[in-house]
């Protein structure tokens, strides 16, 4: 990793953050269920990693007896060595992931720290990546003006400089972490595909997460898509054809796409 990349421990953000503000990048579920109290959301890209379903989950989509699969980012160089079956799905040389960061405005960025590491709790850990910002008009982006943790009808436009990237905080499943699949047989894309079709946690089904990242995804923009998210719901859907649960899944990809939809009201209001 660079220097704005290396792994860090304990509360440095400050260090990066001396304005005492916080800007948070997410590639998972804080796509789609965003940190409280921000005030700007950006989608765009970080690059040098890699997305996969290779972070077990105990808490939010399984349970320690019977763990889930939620996403993580690798970083390339690293990623390059693994066995991996889907590596013709990753043809960029800088691995651009997609993504959305949120700015937290100085007055709430410890409330917010600590609840993202809480949320965060199952094997992820702080680090610090240039995002590359993409507004959704090329020229502007919404900043949203918060009632406690939820945006009311007050927006601002605007201008935001693309050739500048910005410093985020990002939390990464590293390899080290115990929640990493160590082994390749449990990284194998009909592996992860058969324990998500099963699993379950304290945050819903394991299969509907999955739905809501692809089509949180979708929501991004051109070029936003993931190759190895969209494989694995075409490979859960299988399951659930097999399993004769395709009325329960088409629900639950419904769902997501609605609850979704209702999020990007909220960000474009």
């Amino acid at each position: 990793m660079g220097e704005n990349n290396s792994a860090q421990n304990g509360r440095t953000w400050k260090q990066y953050f001396p304005d005492g503000d916080l800007w948070v990048f997410g590639y998972g579920s804080l796509i789609w269920k965003p940190p409280p109290y921000y005030d700007l959301r950006v989608p765009g890209y970080i690059n040098g990693y890699v997305r996969r379903f290779w972070q077990a989950s105990t808490d939010h989509r399984g349970t320690p007896e019977q763990p889930g699969r939620v996403v993580t980012v690798i970083e390339r160089s690293f990623w390059e060595t693994l066995d991996d079956p889907q590596k013709e799905l990753e043809s960029s040389a800088t691995s651009t992931l997609w993504g959305a960061a949120y700015h937290i405005p100085a007055s709430h960025a410890e409330e917010v720290h600590d609840y993202l590491d809480v949320r965060e709790i199952d094997g992820y850990s702080v680090h610090y990546t240039p995002f590359f910002p993409v507004a959704a008009d090329s020229s502007t982006i919404h900043t949203h003006t918060h009632a406690g943790q939820g945006p009311n009808l007050i927006t601002e436009t605007h201008p935001l400089n693309h050739s500048a990237p910005i410093t985020c905080m990002v939390y990464i499943g590293q390899p080290t972490n115990p929640q990493f699949l160590r082994d390749p047989a449990e990284r194998d894309p009909a592996a992860v595909a058969e324990v998500i079709s099963v699993s379950s946690g304290q945050s819903g089904r394991n299969p509907e997460y999955v739905y809501l990242l692809e089509k949180a995804l979708e929501t991004l923009g051109l070029g936003s898509a993931d190759g190895h998210v969209t494989e694995l719901v075409r490979q859960l859907k299988a399951i659930e054809q097999r399993h004769n649960r395709k009325e329960e899944a088409d629900i639950e990809e419904l769902n997501a796409e609605r609850e979704v939809r209702e999020s990007v009201k909220n960000w474009e209001l």
